[in-house]
Order: C-alpha cells, then structure tokens, then sequence
C-alpha cells in the first residue's frame, strides 16, 4: 500500500532557522530519505516552492487560466510531501514520527488506494 506523507511550513519558520543550524537541519532530513530508500519504502521526497511561487490553473474557454495561488489562504502552506510503500499503515505510522520535524509539526498521513495503470510502465 501507497502513503503520501505531507509537511506544511511557511516563510516564517524557515527563516526561524539560525543559518548556522540550517545545514545541520537539512542534513536531518536528507539522512530520514536516505535511511527508507534504502529500505525501499519511500519512493520520493520532494520539497515545494514557496507560497508565492504557487499558481491556480483552471480551464476557461478551453484555455489555461492561471492566476496567483495556493488555493487555500492559510498561515502555513503545503511545503513538502514524500510517498511511500508499506506494508501497513502502521509501518508507515512509524516512518511519520520519524520525520525529524515530527516532534514540532505535525506530519499528515494519507493512503494512497488508487493509482493510475500508467505509474506501473515505469
């Protein structure tokens, strides 16, 4: 079974971050990647652009119309998210409350129970 992990975050929190401690954070979380891919059980990890740099895309007329986003006005926004395959949603429980973030924000846990024939012709 398929898990999207999902973190939020903000301009505020990164930049709450002393710079001589933003290596050391950053290597944190690269050594969680590191440790369930080599596991097999994460399949990505991917960190989104700020805020700011989020668009709206809808169809109007048969053409794109994009304008400013994120979709939702929040404090916090949708940062980073990584997926993964586990044998159970307890397992990948475990491997949310390993995030190194996951003692001071929370980690969403969603299932993933469906999945489009073309991911499995890669």
């Amino acid at each position: 079974m398929k898990y999207l992990l999902m973190i939020y975050g903000n301009e505020e929190k990164w930049a709450a971050i002393p710079p001589d401690e933003f290596a050391a954070v950053i290597a944190k979380q690269e050594a969680f990647n590191s440790r369930y891919a080599a596991t097999g059980e994460l399949l990505g990890a991917y960190g989104l652009g700020t805020a700011a740099t989020a668009k709206l895309v809808r169809r109007t007329e048969g053409l794109p119309a994009v304008t400013d986003g994120p979709y939702l006005e929040a404090k916090e926004h949708f940062a980073s998210f990584y997926l993964l395959e586990c044998p159970s949603e307890e397992r990948a429980a475990e491997i949310a409350a390993d995030m190194p973030w996951a003692d001071e924000y929370p980690v969403e846990l969603w299932p993933v129970p469906h999945e489009s024939p073309i991911n499995r012709r890669r």
